[in-house]
């Protein structure tokens, strides 16, 4: 077991985007990496937006690319696109999702979350 660990906090906008967010990672360099982009790229994004975008992410970790994403999340996959090579390590694709399933996890009211 890889015994990594993340927090995730999320401060919302008045309009209910995602205002600011900010994590506390122990983890490989993979899921600190993961938890950085994560977090500089959902700023300004709804909760819909931003389980889409996850979707995506998850998508693009598991297969290299996400063939049928919507174009609204280019930019922002554009921006995760380092981490798509963890598709060729498949026990590594936890590790970039981790900080991902803390991030649902806050969204949706849950104190915790696993990448199993």
């Amino acid at each position: 077991m890889c015994g990594d660990r993340i927090e995730v906090w999320v401060k919302y906008a008045l309009d209910g985007t995602i205002a600011d967010t900010g994590f506390q990672a122990r983890g490989c360099a993979i899921s600190v990496a993961s938890a950085d982009l994560m977090a500089e790229t959902v700023i300004g994004r709804s909760k819909a937006d931003t389980h889409a975008l996850f979707d995506a992410f998850r998508e693009m970790a598991r297969t290299g690319s996400c063939r049928h994403c919507d174009a609204s999340l280019a930019e922002p996959l554009e921006r995760l696109e380092p981490l798509a090579g963890v598709h060729e390590y498949p026990s590594r694709v936890k590790c970039a999702t981790l900080a991902w399933h803390a991030l649902v996890a806050a969204l949706d009211g849950s104190k915790e979350a696993s990448s199993e």
